[in-house]
């Protein structure tokens, strides 16, 4: 059987946690960051796991990781 290739896009975007849950960066800090309030800044710097079930269409995308 053939390697599966990594989409090399979902690895650049998501993170496998150590119990296998699905970590991503929260978008929207990059730019434009007067307008927004210092709480919703605060709270995007933290990252956010994804759902369950959108989870596991990421996996598939990440096979060796």
């Amino acid at each position: 059987m053939p390697k599966i290739k990594t989409k090399k896009s979902a690895a650049k975007r998501y993170k496998i946690t150590k119990n296998g849950k699905v970590s991503y960066p929260k978008q929207g800090r990059r730019h434009l960051l007067s307008d927004k309030s210092s709480k919703r800044k605060r709270q995007l710097r933290h990252g956010g796991i994804l759902k369950e079930c959108e989870a596991k269409r990421a996996r598939k995308l990440l096979p060796y990781v």
